[in-house]
């Protein structure tokens, strides 16, 4: 009887998922630029749009990757079959010491559409509220279910990424677009759009003080900075650091979309900074870039680009955590990659190359340089994805900590130093006439 019971309670369990409601019959089509079409229907918002077409090998944690501003103006491919069987959290969370206001990556979906092999009907979770064929039409979001995304991702695999129209509805039966119609995303800045408007803080009581630079933060590279009792100060991206940096202990340049040469301005004024300021700094993915085109590295579009919770990089210099000779596996999101040169420019070399494309994946500057400066292509932070590499959050704040403090001590010997120059040189009064000590 008990072995009868413990067979059940699996049964018992999936019977009380929630169904997401029916699921429209509206039909829905994914052409691409290269001629190919895919047919399917429609489960999020009737309406049609263009972007560029990629894939993604993260197995979970799609909920993460739609609300991830890298993907902004992207039609996002699941490569695993089966998608929303736990449906989608309640995104909200405190301002806090351990958290940023949001549980996922950012408050609103990101990407432009969404592809899937077959969209769950019915999900579970405890922290579910809604399904995600709800949670996208809710946010304008189109998706289409019922294709194969197999074959979708062999093309993509074998073209590189690829422009694409989702097309929904009577649309449907219209013609493909004409080659010259397809809308390219590359061409816009797209970290202007995905970027905070106006300085904000997070954890103002945190013991160090770091200001990052915005260019599409991943709510989880805050989440993880306040975590290590930070006091953030997040920046537009062409936000003029150089006018306030002698009040921060550190500086971080976060993830975003797109190409970074739309980023220009920000990597002239990084080049600055670099130049003139000696706190540490450190960037990850659209920030590693940028920290790259400052230090002389030029930024190239990759044909596939690397999307996914899988991607390992073998770590060619030992810093903090992080020990020369280890592969480690990443989450990663990204067209664009620093160009490997010979030689390096000078107070820099590679950090990480990439196992399978061998790739730029992190730049460090020398100790022959005297600076504290690292960028990783690749995301730390993780969320989703393997925490292999989170302790380098840890590595960063020690640093920022550990500078201030020497900057503290610097000052207070300064002030003694002074005080005893005073003392020795302050004119005596003896008998009416000045006489030097």
């Amino acid at each position: 009887m008990l072995s009868r019971s413990f067979i059940r309670v699996p049964r018992l369990a999936r019977g009380l998922a929630t169904q997401s409601g029916p699921l429209t019959s509206i039909p829905a089509t994914l052409h691409l630029k290269t001629g190919q079409s895919f047919h399917g229907r429609s489960f999020g918002a009737p309406k049609s749009i263009f972007g560029e077409t990629v894939f993604s090998t993260s197995i979970t944690s799609y909920t993460e990757s739609m609300t991830d501003p890298s993907y902004r103006g992207q039609i996002l491919v699941f490569t695993t079959p089966l998608i929303g069987n736990y449906g989608v959290p309640l995104n909200k969370a405190p301002f806090d010491s351990q958290d940023v206001g949001v549980i996922l990556e950012s408050q609103n979906i990101q990407c432009s559409a969404v592809i899937v092999g077959d969209v769950a009907e019915k999900f579970s979770h405890y922290t579910a509220v809604e399904s995600l064929a709800s949670w996208c039409q809710r946010n304008n979001i189109p998706a289409i279910t019922g294709v194969d995304t197999r074959a979708i991702t062999r093309l993509l695999r074998d073209q590189g990424t690829t422009l694409g129209r989702v097309a929904i509805g009577d649309d449907v039966s219209a013609p493909p677009p004409a080659a010259h119609e397809f809308w390219d995303p590359s061409f816009e800045n797209l970290v202007d759009q995905v970027s905070t408007k106006e300085p904000y803080q997070l954890n103002p009581t945190g013991s160090v003080k770091i200001a990052v630079l915005d260019f599409g933060a991943k709510a989880n590279i805050l989440r993880s900075l306040v975590r290590r009792d930070a006091a953030v100060t997040v920046l537009p991206w062409n936000y003029d650091f150089n006018s306030v940096r002698d009040q921060y202990d550190g500086l971080f340049l976060t993830n975003g979309p797109g190409d970074p040469k739309h980023c220009m301005d920000a990597a002239l004024k990084l080049r600055t900074t670099l130049q003139e300021w000696n706190k540490p700094v450190f960037g990850i993915c659209m920030g590693h870039q940028i920290i790259g085109m400052a230090a002389g590295l030029d930024a190239y579009r990759m044909t596939f680009g690397n999307r996914g919770h899988n991607q390992p990089v073998l770590a060619l210099a030992s810093s903090g955590s992080i020990k020369a000779g280890r592969v480690y596996v990443t989450s990663q999101n990204h067209q664009y990659a620093l160009k490997l040169e010979d030689p390096f420019p000078q107070g820099w070399e590679p950090f990480f190359i990439n196992c399978n494309d061998s790739s730029v994946e992190g730049i460090k500057s020398t100790a022959e340089s005297g600076k504290k400066v690292w960028g990783v292509q690749f995301h730390p932070e993780s969320a989703g994805g393997p925490l292999d590499t989170i302790e380098m959050f840890t590595d960063f704040v020690l640093e920022c900590k550990a500078h201030k403090l020497q900057t503290a001590s610097t000052f207070n010997a300064l002030k003694v130093a002074e005080s005893i120059h005073d003392t020795l040189v302050k004119p005596i009064e003896a008998d009416g006439v000045a006489v030097q000590a």
